[in-house]
């Protein structure tokens, strides 16, 4: 399986993604810029943490505005997991491929520790590795990272099962407790918290592996490829 890790002006957390993939996962990845990317030869798609054109304006909105995104659009269309991580994540919200918003936090401080999370629904491509209400210990940080949306779309989350982590102690203010979400169709995930901060037992733990072989499993279930 080969993943992309798009890197755009301000990303910092891209060789964590790429550590993730390539060296825990062991699977080919690429670190791609945004304005030389061609993601066509892809399987997945990894949009990384970070301060993408140093958060101006809004989290993820100038990085939304860029050409690579009509290339992450169109693999969305295609079903190819897409995971947006933290500012990955922000930017998913304001490219219009996952619903919501993101607010400073509650605190209004810079937050950076982990945070136990709770596996909502563990049947989609990137949870199919975890126990439904499982409790996973994952880092956090950011700054703006309070998820927001009105009554009608956090019920059509809900009905959809669209929620797939929650906060057990929700530390910035989202609503519903929301730690990450999927698109209707399942295959685009944006979580705030960083699993591939969560890869090896040496810096912390493995709980965000698991993550990442849910991709590989459902990948390799797809293309009828034996592990």
């Amino acid at each position: 399986m080969k993943f992309a890790v798009v890197v755009f002006p301000g990303s910092n957390c891209d060789r964590d993604m790429y550590f993730a993939a390539k060296d825990a996962l062991g699977e080919e990845a690429d670190l791609v810029w945004y304005q030389e990317a061609d993601l066509s030869d892809y399987d997945a798609i990894l949009l990384p943490g970070g301060f993408s054109y140093g958060d101006y304006l809004r989290s993820g909105a100038i990085a939304a505005t860029s050409q690579v995104t009509e290339q992450i659009r169109a693999a969305a269309e295609a079903g190819k997991p897409i995971l947006g991580v933290c500012n990955g994540f922000q930017v998913l919200l304001e490219t219009g491929l996952l619903p919501g918003a993101m607010l400073s936090n509650v605190n209004q401080k810079f937050m950076c520790h982990y945070e136990t999370l709770i596996v909502e629904n563990n049947e989609t491509m990137f949870t199919s590795h975890y126990e439904k209400k499982e409790k996973i210990s994952i880092p956090i940080a950011h700054g703006d990272g309070n998820y927001y949306c009105d009554e009608e779309t956090y019920q059509t989350l809900l009905e959809n099962d669209q929620i797939a982590f929650t906060y057990e102690n929700n530390p910035n203010g989202s609503v519903g407790d929301i730690a990450g979400i999927t698109n209707e169709a399942g295959n685009v995930l944006g979580m705030m918290p960083h699993p591939e901060r969560a890869v090896e037992k040496l810096i912390g733990n493995e709980d965000g592996l698991r993550l990442f072989q849910s991709i590989l499993t459902h990948w390799r279930n797809n293309h009828a490829i034996n592990a």
